[in-house]
């Protein structure tokens, strides 16, 4: 069928000149499965990719919207429609796109949970240095809170990538892409403490060398190793937010915006590919600004 050619297509598509990960091109894939799923139980399973128009479409969001799908994932589903449709034009396989004018589901931005920097100042002092992986826990506070990463950069973070006279990072973020962050001092300082003291006393396995951050065992840590290194660290720290990896994440773009940072810059350090994801951050400072309004105007504190 149709179907399996063009999703076949669409996916080195996504692969070869996207470079997008093997989860991404799955979520896709997913994406335009359902939308055929939609046309065999609707009754129109004879029909392929370059009949379908904007009527069925229409018909295929309230489907999923009745399926009690919420609207980010509506959202994200029509992302991977039009995403397919775009190809399909771009191949000469279609003369107009149905999906052009179909608008996404209105979603409420959530505005991240973020530290106070007295409460990262706490997260990192309050760190067990009395065992040999608290240096190496410290460290990973550093590195997350100075540099902004996500903890899939961290985990492959490797020594190699580390330029600790020109006080820069190399990661390999989303789709493979290389972007260059500023590093601070006491991250790296950090760092240079477990890499000399603690790392070098480990057996590290064959394949792991290059890895900034192991296991005592000599692997580099897992995804859930680090939130359970967060996790412990917030409880130690007395704070009873919900915290994760990505919590340090947003609290590093927080501090710069509410600091005056310029947007593109901290688009650029976060890895953004759209600057649209890293305004959220200019309506967490404006929030910032009211408290600080409230707290320390004479004129504008609420009445107890």
């Amino acid at each position: 069928m149709n179907w399996e050619i063009y999703a076949k297509g669409f996916k080195f598509y996504l692969q070869l000149e996207k470079s997008l990960s093997s989860n991404s091109v799955d979520a896709y894939l997913s994406d335009i499965g359902k939308l055929q799923q939609f046309m065999i139980v609707s009754g129109r399973e004879g029909m392929d990719p370059r009949q379908i128009e904007l009527i069925h479409l229409e018909e295929f969001l309230s489907w999923i919207n009745n399926l009690g799908l919420n609207a980010s994932s509506q959202a994200r589903i029509l992302s991977g429609i039009k995403a397919f449709y775009k190809y399909l034009l771009m191949e000469d396989i279609l003369v107009h796109n149905p999906a052009e004018l179909i608008d996404s589901p209105k979603i409420a931005r959530k505005l991240p949970d973020t530290l106070s920097k007295e409460e990262v100042e706490k997260m990192i002092n309050c760190t067990d240095l009395s065992k040999p992986e608290g240096e190496r826990n410290k460290a990973i506070l550093e590195t997350l809170y100075g540099c902004g990463l996500r903890v899939s950069e961290l985990v492959n973070l490797q020594l190699s990538n580390i330029y600790f006279d020109l006080e820069f990072v190399k990661v390999i973020g989303k789709g493979k892409k290389e972007r260059w962050i500023p590093i601070g001092s006491k991250a790296l300082y950090q760092i240079e403490i477990y890499k000399n003291h603690i790392r070098n006393t480990i057996a590290i396995k064959k394949g792991q060398e290059d890895y900034l951050f192991l296991s005592k065992r000599g692997n580099k840590l897992s995804r859930v190793m680090i939130f359970l290194i967060i996790k412990k660290s917030a409880e130690r720290a007395g704070i009873s937010k919900n915290i994760s990896p990505h919590t340090l994440r947003h609290s590093f773009a927080t501090h710069l915006v509410e600091g005056g940072a310029d947007l593109r810059a901290v688009q650029d350090m976060l890895g953004h590919e759209s600057i649209t994801t890293t305004e959220i951050y200019t309506h967490l400072d404006r929030r910032y600004l009211r408290e600080t309004l409230e707290k320390y105007h004479p004129r504008a504190k609420k009445k107890e």
